[in-house]
């Protein structure tokens, strides 16, 4: 099978997430700036949220292109990321709404550390697909920045009941790690071109 079907599904399952997460942003119902203030938690939750989603569809669009085919074992990985990432706008509003309280915060990086963990398991489903020789092998090579992300969550979330502020903090973090796209994947892919 061919990756087309499989990028149009993920980028629409994706596109479908981040509206979800934008209608659960209440407009307030009073005119003034003031009322905006109690929906700050609600709203950095949104974008930290919209951006991991970002990172999420750039890095899955560069991993896709070393793909030459789909294999039944790739399609249920990455409905398997899929899975975790539709459940980021629930974590995002609870995270939000109670004001980054512990058990939210742990929940939300347990999601991200499932979505971190799927993303992997895609990743390891596409090398084990296309061979140890592959262009996404060549490019991830150890893969120091996908493990050290996975660490981080999984210190994150104990973490959030000593201090919820540092969890949320390491997930920033981890964000900023991926902002910029997967070069890794990019410099191989020129080297053909």
């Amino acid at each position: 099978m061919g990756k087309t079907r499989l990028e149009a599904f993920s980028d629409g399952v994706l596109a479908i997430i981040i509206t979800i997460m934008v209608l659960q942003l209440k407009v307030p119902h009073d005119h003034e700036i003031t009322a905006l203030i109690p929906l700050l938690p609600v709203v950095l939750s949104y974008i930290l949220s919209f951006v991991y989603v970002g990172i999420y569809w750039n890095n899955h669009h560069h991993m896709l292109h070393t793909v030459e085919k789909v294999s039944g074992g790739i399609l249920w990985a990455n409905l398997h990321l899929l899975f975790w990432l539709s459940l980021l706008p629930f974590a995002t509003a609870w995270m939000g709404e109670n004001h980054f309280v512990p058990v939210p915060v742990a929940l939300y990086g347990v999601v991200l550390l499932m979505a971190a963990t799927a993303y992997w398991l895609l990743q390891e489903m596409i090398i084990a697909s296309q061979g140890k020789g592959s262009l996404l092998a060549r490019a991830v090579g150890k893969d120091l920045k996908g493990k050290s992300s996975l660490l981080i969550y999984a210190l994150a979330i104990p973490l959030a009941f000593q201090d919820a502020w540092i969890s949320k903090i390491l997930y920033i973090l981890v964000a900023l790690l991926w902002l910029v796209p997967d070069r890794r994947i990019e410099r191989v892919l020129e080297v053909l071109h």
